[in-house]
């Protein structure tokens, strides 16, 4: 398992702790200093099944500064995450072809 960590966010830190009370040692991938690439990012869409928008801090500044919309195309918002990590939703633990998004971080329970 892979967790895209941001270790300064309460809830990331929630969940990685969780998983490690479950026998877990997640692969923790700080995303912000190691950012995903923009098939990493369509990757992990794939595997939450979820619009690209629920992936997404839309109330980070970035958001409206890069001029984004709740209706703007997957294409286009996977692409400003892939440029500006922190407009991910963290924290978001991968399993293979699974994944969700902690919030509230128990969600990450839903891999094991």
């Amino acid at each position: 398992m892979i967790l895209w960590h941001n270790p300064r966010c309460s809830k990331s830190r929630a969940a990685l702790a969780l998983l490690q009370e479950h026998g877990v040692a997640p692969e923790i991938r700080k995303y912000l200093e190691d950012a995903p690439s923009l098939d990493e990012l369509r990757a992990a869409q794939a595997a939450l099944g979820l619009p690209a928008i629920e992936m997404m801090r839309r109330s980070e500044p970035a958001f409206r500064a890069l001029g984004l919309a709740p209706d703007s195309d997957d294409e286009t918002l996977l692409r400003a995450m892939s440029e500006e990590p922190k407009l991910i939703e963290r924290p978001l633990a991968i399993d293979g072809d699974r994944a969700v998004i902690g919030r509230p971080p128990e969600r990450v329970l839903e891999l094991l």
